[in-house]
């Protein structure tokens, strides 16, 4: 425990000293006569708990309380009080106070509360660092060089401490929505729980109600002797990201939104009622507004999904990430396909910034994956990128004549196969005029599963 750091807030010099003398062996100790001593000292290094006596003078005890939080909501505070103040300590418990010891001191009583305080910041740490280590590892798109990309980290900061308050995330596609529902997720009080994305868009209609609530045994023709769990039962103690939510039928938007009043869901099939806890978070590159005025999307629904709204700028409007992005996704593909690659040309820097990013952070991951796996030196230079190609090549992540040889080093299978899909579905789509189910038809698919690629890979039909 040696490593924390404990300020005394005592008016009484012998309470303070004594109680300085008593841990001095086992923590780093800081005493202080007021509660303004102290707050100054915070300013400067923050503790790790504070005990505080409630009955000071200037700021007394439990108007300090909230001074602390304001410096940082993670600091313990152990109120020190006399038997007439008893009273006064419900309202510090009800401002965050962790605990309270009451005079005259028992040594033995108030360290056993500190070990216990202490106990309760050690399992935050961790938390908070398994949270940073999943975000760092899994929430690149996020490197926050811009104004922009700080300002909506710091909203998702705020907004992650609730475990249930909808969320409504807007943006184009390829802005890393699913990104920052997984960044909500992870720093939220849900983390250990699980967190299931649905992609709305790639489901058809006549299955989106069993899709999202699951089905009693027998519910249906072909259901599963078994049943099934729905999307919401599986994110219980969660959280569930519905992406495209815009493309909900009015039929699962009615359901969606008394699942959302109530917390409770009915299996088809089934009259049995389940409460499950779970927080949804939502997405669209779609302008609800119009939606609500067309008659294709509840309004009461609106309100219950975007009780906070959150606007991810394109990449297009933070051009200061672009680079380290790039960078990052390097690192990331010299990994992926064994390459040692340390560097892009300053002319292919210049070539990244003028760039018109229609796909967002989607379409430059897409074109750094590219150009790592086809290069063939220790640099990337324009050529590498393929900006200036059309594009359909450029998007799509090869062209006929690019596709990387296999050697002894051995290839990343899954990326050929999508790059190579990207290929086709663009040239489809062109063939097709851009009509999805005509496309579909040229590639001997169904329509739904054409437009799940077609936005898992991030391409947009002109």
């Amino acid at each position: 425990m040696g490593d924390y750091l404990i300020y005394v807030i005592e008016d009484d010099k012998t309470t303070r000293e004594g109680i300085e003398a008593s841990l001095s062996d086992e923590y780093y100790i800081k005493a202080f006569p007021s509660a303004e001593n102290g707050l100054e000292a915070m300013e400067r290094e923050v503790p790790d708990l504070v005990l505080l006596d409630i009955g000071l003078p200037g700021i007394g005890g439990v108007d300090a309380i909230s001074k602390i939080k304001a410096i940082d909501n993670n600091i313990a505070i152990i109120m020190i009080t006399g038997f007439d103040e008893v009273k006064t300590v419900v309202s510090a418990i009800r401002k965050g106070a962790y605990d309270y010891i009451i005079k005259p001191l028992k040594m033995d009583e108030l360290e056993i509360s500190i070990e216990k305080a202490l106990e309760t910041i050690k399992l935050r740490r961790e938390v908070r660092a398994l949270q940073e280590r999943y975000l760092e590892e899994n929430i690149p798109c996020f490197i926050a060089e811009s104004d922009a990309t700080q300002q909506v980290m710091e909203v998702v900061e705020n907004v992650a401490q609730s475990p249930d308050t909808p969320v409504l995330i807007q943006g184009e596609t390829g802005t890393g929505k699913e990104l920052i529902a997984s960044a909500i997720h992870y720093r939220s009080p849900n983390f250990n729980g699980p967190f299931v994305a649905v992609n709305c868009a790639a489901i058809p209609k006549d299955l989106i109600e069993s899709e999202l609530f699951g089905y009693a045994k027998g519910a249906f023709s072909g259901a599963s002797a078994k049943g099934k769990k729905g999307r919401i039962e599986e994110a219980a103690k969660g959280t569930l990201f519905l992406d495209e939510i815009g493309d909900l039928s009015m039929e699962a938007q009615a359901k969606l939104l008394r699942f959302l009043e109530e917390g409770e869901i009915t299996k088809l099939g089934s009259t049995e009622v389940k409460k499950i806890k779970t927080r949804i978070v939502t997405a669209t590159n779609k302008n609800i507004n119009e939606l609500i005025k067309n008659d294709r999307f509840r309004e009461d629904l609106y309100y219950r999904i975007a009780v906070i709204k959150v606007k991810v700028p394109s990449l297009n409007e933070r051009p200061e990430d672009i680079i380290p992005l790039a960078k990052y996704y390097i690192t990331h593909f010299n990994d992926k396909f064994n390459k040692q690659i340390n560097e892009i040309t300053p002319e292919a820097e210049e070539e990244l910034r003028k760039h018109n990013w229609t796909g967002n952070v989607r379409e430059l991951r897409n074109i750094v994956e590219r150009a790592v796996l086809i290069c063939r030196s220790e640099r990337l230079d324009t050529e590498d990128f393929g900006l200036n190609e059309s594009s359909d090549e450029n998007s799509s992540g090869f062209d006929e004549g690019k596709l990387p040889k296999l050697t002894e080093r051995g290839i990343d299978l899954a990326s050929v196969q999508d790059n190579l899909e990207g290929l086709y579905i663009r040239q489809a789509l062109k063939l097709a005029d851009g009509n999805e189910s005509k496309a579909a038809k040229l590639l001997n698919i169904n329509h739904h599963t054409f437009r799940y690629r077609r936005k898992k890979l991030g391409i947009e039909v002109d």
